[in-house]
């Protein structure tokens, strides 16, 4: 079963989506950062604002180390990861603890994909996606009732995000007819609105990464759901032992950096629209 409703999004709208987007890549660390760097270059090499140029640069390398450093890019995703505890292991026999139990939809937000030609649709699907469709498949088996909800838009010319994530969930052992898409929404507010649609009064439990719950379930919240926080995709996993490469840098680190930031600026574009 899949909903689309096929409408075309209002030019203005699509307009406004566009820069939102086009903002947000350029306030991300590596793109800012580089900016900087080749600011500051061009300024030292060809003006007289040498002493800008200079900060400039300087600033970019200190920024780009500074979120690339694994310690950091830990200490600003943590404390999203934490606000909501992860769903144990169950066994075959147990049941889902607390409000999970009644819940008769899993939600299972879109995390992107690649659309390469020779993969499988699991293979497909970024690291995110697949950790968020694993999870939602790990709490659909204890819920027998309930059905899978899979999300996401299509690119130009391309099969939907939500069409990619049913494929693989279909070849991971999940029944077609439990499987429900949504092929509109372009972003976690769109989800939210079309879900409230979909699920109504029902409670649901609410798959995506452990650093973008805080802003997924508020906006599931303030469109009327009755979601339950189930968070996947853990990044910040510490170790209980020493180890002097914690403390070195890496692009991992920078994604890392990257999410939590991105998340921060999107909770606040959220709350200024009055969404959360």
């Amino acid at each position: 079963m899949h909903l689309a409703s096929g409408a075309q999004l209002p030019f203005g709208m699509r307009v406004a989506f566009a820069l939102k987007k086009f903002v947000s890549f350029w306030l991300m660390p590596l793109p800012l950062c580089l900016v900087l760097i080749c600011a500051g270059t061009v300024l030292l090499g060809w003006t007289q604002r040498k002493r800008l140029g200079r900060a400039l640069a300087l600033s970019g390398a200190i920024l780009l180390l500074f979120f690339s450093n694994k310690t950091v890019s830990m200490w600003l995703i943590q404390p999203l990861e934490a606000l909501y505890p992860a769903v144990p292991d169950l066994t075959e026999t147990a049941s889902l603890p607390g409000e999970m139990a009644s819940c008769r939809y899993v939600i299972v937000l879109g995390g992107g994909h690649t659309a390469t030609p020779g993969l499988s649709s699991l293979s497909s699907l970024s690291n995110s996606a697949r950790g968020r469709l694993t999870e939602g498949i790990r709490l659909l088996r204890h819920l027998p009732d309930a059905k899978l909800i899979v999300s996401g838009a299509a690119e130009l010319g391309e099969r939907s995000h939500a069409a990619v994530l049913e494929e693989a969930a279909i070849s991971l052992g999940v029944p077609p007819e439990r499987i429900v898409r949504m092929d509109d929404p372009r972003d976690t507010a769109d989800e939210a609105r079309i879900a409230a649609a979909l699920v109504r009064d029902e409670r649901c439990a609410l798959v995506t990464s452990a650093w973008h719950m805080r802003r997924a379930l508020a906006l599931f919240t303030h469109a009327g759901v009755h979601a339950v926080p189930c968070p996947a995709d853990y990044q910040a996993k510490r170790e209980t032992r020493f180890r002097w490469s914690n403390y070195t840098w890496d692009s991992e680190a920078l994604g890392r950096s990257t999410w939590a930031i991105y998340e921060r600026i999107g909770f606040l574009w959220a709350k200024l629209r009055g969404q959360v």
